[in-house]
């Protein structure tokens, strides 16, 4: 009862939503926890671009940005409606297969960049009640969705290439004038939309928004409809594409980069993890979101088990994407592998639900994640290649295990180990019990204590003075022992406590001891002390870049020197204007940039495709090469005062970007304002 009078008095504009949005830990704790424990969802791209079915014009690498990539009119595209008739929907069936593959959300797209709304809109007729179909899909699925206790969960795009007023136009759209747009009057729509989400599909799980990147949605713009989202429910969760500081492809939300409770990373999965951040990897079962009839290049059902335990071994989320076909069906090798999936999940689900992140750095083996229970962890050692001597050694585990056994195993038969320091021993045998992925249960009393190779940690690899390191281990009884030559640390080697202070260059080696035995790997980074470099003598500057642009196709950023310009000016800052031609083209700017004080410096150039920084004639941030938006950074020593700075950028077809920013020492990041 208290929830819904909660979310009425919202509705009715008693709360401010300002005071929601401020609900601290616990609160954000609460509102996560269902996410936090499901672990495993479904994405589902479905709209028009499922008639074309990614062919045009004799192309057939084409997905659901098939109207912009294969610049199709919007009159052309539009005739899509009239064909859209998916009389083989069934969303019963849908959740079910989703349900069955021991996924516990769906999220699909109501309305994607070409701006087709899959639900009954009163605010376009460039919905689902246009078409032939005109049955209400969301409404179909909320329903099935509560019927089989599957959380509903809406992907919903902030571009809009379809709507009056979204700005900017597709850049090979001469013929369709901005003339009267209002970019304001689009969010106002964008907000009505959002609205008939929330309170017309019952209780909704994720708003999954998309198409922050162009440059006319603002950080300030996503903030606030963060906090709009949050007024009309308190409880919905938000992903951060809703604001602007997500870091390229990579997904994670940048320091002060606005709103959102989870990182996105879009095709890949995070090295290492995000301890203490939410985030969710979404990828495709092939190699489009939406379906691609000639597109059979299907990950196999190990590649995604493994996938899915690798995402929750390092804390996150793992959305997996289905494509359905104009008809209203999954493709057959998407059910094919939700099933197989489904198998493996029903025998061993614990060992991902509601877990969280391994407390190994690295197990050559496989994988680990672990639930607390009680005064008690759960470790869930994921094995992927199984010994053949049928001893598993699990390194650096400091407790000994109380209870091991098969997950597999409904008897839960005891699995001998041996315990020596720092090595636990596992006796499993040589059968292997899964060929994908085998776990096994170890109990431990208390807290992980892990040898694992110590963390060395500094603002910078670079310093001109002095610089403070720490050296940590997540292990409560060790030592960690260090040399500053690079030589293997010993039992005789000096015990790092508080900081090390560095004075000169050196190469820190780092690793762990009990009573003078080696535990764990060695850890090794090198440090340099560097001169600062001068500034420029400079008089009479005014604010703002140089530019010269150039036409043309490149797969790097190419020699300037040997290239026109087509046109050049100045600039305010490193905004792209691609208005001088279509999808092919290159930027070089020039300037200076005023440094604070003297110090290491740390640039960042966030770009689609590359990009190359330079301070004075030194390349700092190499971004080069044809890729989606990509950040990468670099450092230099600089002397306070004027530096010359140059930023090549260059972009072949497709989506563009470029964002500039600097870090100075002991600072956050900002972005870059620079002088002539």
């Amino acid at each position: 009862m208290k929830r819904i009078l909660i979310v009425l008095l919202v509705l009715a504009g008693f709360i401010n939503a300002e005071l929601i949005t401020r609900e601290g830990k616990p609160g954000k704790d609460k509102r996560m926890q269902w996410w936090r424990d499901a672990r495993f969802g479904l994405f589902i791209h479905w709209g028009l671009y499922a008639i074309p079915a990614g062919e045009w014009n004799g192309k057939t690498e084409y997905g659901e940005w098939i109207r912009h990539n294969a610049e199709i009119p919007i009159d052309v595209y539009d005739k899509f409606v009239a064909q859209f008739n998916p009389v083989k929907f069934n969303a019963d069936e849908w959740v079910r297969m989703a349900k069955d593959a021991g996924m516990k959300y769906i999220v699909i797209t109501s309305k994607h960049h070409d701006g087709f709304c899959l639900f009954d809109s009163k605010y376009t007729d460039f919905d689902i009640m246009s078409s032939p179909f005109k049955r209400d899909i969301l409404k179909e699925l909320a329903d099935a969705c509560r019927k089989q206790n599957m959380k509903m969960c809406f992907y919903h795009s902030i571009m809009d290439w379809h709507h009056p007023d979204y700005l900017p136009r597709r850049p090979w759209e001469k013929d369709r004038s901005v003339d009267g747009a209002d970019f304001n009057r689009f969010i106002t729509h964008l907000k009505n939309q959002i609205k008939e989400l929330l309170t017309n599909y019952g209780d909704i799980g994720v708003l999954w928004f998309d198409g922050e990147w162009e440059e006319t949605w603002t950080q300030k713009m996503g903030d606030d409809l963060y906090k709009y989202v949050r007024g009309l429910d308190p409880r919905v969760v938000i992903n951060n594409r809703v604001s602007k500081g997500r870091a390229g492809m990579e997904g994670m939300t940048e320091e002060g980069g606005g709103a959102g409770d989870f990182g996105t990373p879009e095709q890949q999965i995070p090295a290492t993890g995000f301890p203490g951040v939410d985030w969710e990897t979404c990828m495709t079962m092939n190699d489009h979101w939406g379906y691609n009839k000639a597109n059979n290049n299907w990950k196999s059902t190990k590649d995604l088990i493994r996938m899915l335990t690798d995402i929750a071994s390092k804390g996150g989320n793992y959305l997996l994407n289905v494509g359905p076909t104009a008809e209203g069906l999954f493709p057959q090798a998407s059910i094919v592998r939700l099933h197989e999936i489904g198998k493996w999940m029903k025998v061993n689900g614990e060992s991902i639900y509601g877990t969280n992140a391994s407390p190994f750095k690295k197990l050559d083996w496989g994988r680990c994640t672990q639930k607390k229970i009680k005064n008690t962890t759960r470790l869930y050692l994921h094995v992927f290649n199984w010994p053949e001597d049928g001893t598993l050694q699990v390194p650096g585990l400091l407790n000994k295990p109380q209870k091991v056994y098969l997950l597999s195993d409904a008897n839960k038969t005891p699995v001998p180990f041996e315990v020596n320091e720092g090595l636990v021993t596992l006796n499993v045998g040589s059968k292997v019990p899964n060929e994908i992925n085998s776990v096994i249960v170890v109990d431990i009393k208390g807290k992980p204590q892990v040898g694992n190779a110590p963390e060395i940690i500094s603002e910078s690899e670079i310093f001109t003075n002095e610089l403070p390191i720490m050296v940590k281990s997540g292990a409560d009884k060790v030592d960690i022992r260090y040399t500053l030559d690079g030589s293997m640390p010993t039992k005789d080697s000096p015990v790092a406590r508080g900081k090390i202070i560095l004075k000169d260059n050196a190469v820190i080696s780092a690793r762990c001891f009990i009573k003078g035995k080696a535990i764990s790997d060695t850890t090794k980074r090198e440090f340099k002390k560097v001169e600062l470099l001068p500034a420029e003598k400079t008089e009479g500057l005014t604010n703002g870049i140089n530019y010269k642009f150039y036409e043309g196709e490149f797969d790097v950023t190419p020699d300037f020197s040997n290239l026109k310009a087509a046109r050049e000016g100045v600039a305010e800052d490193f905004t792209i204007n691609n208005t001088f031609a279509n999808d092919n083209f290159a930027f070089d700017y020039s300037g200076y940039i005023n440094v604070p004080s003297d110090g290491v410096y740390t640039f960042y150039t966030e770009s689609d495709d590359g990009s190359k920084l330079y301070i004075g004639d030194k390349v700092i941030v190499n971004n080069d090469g044809l890729h989606s938006l990509t950040e990468r950074y670099g450092r230099i020593a600089l002397a306070k005062g004027y530096h010359k700075i140059r930023v090549s950028f260059f972009e072949r077809t497709g989506d563009e970007g470029l964002s500039v920013y600097f870090k100075a020492p002991g600072k956050s990041k900002v972005k870059i304002k620079p002088s002539l």
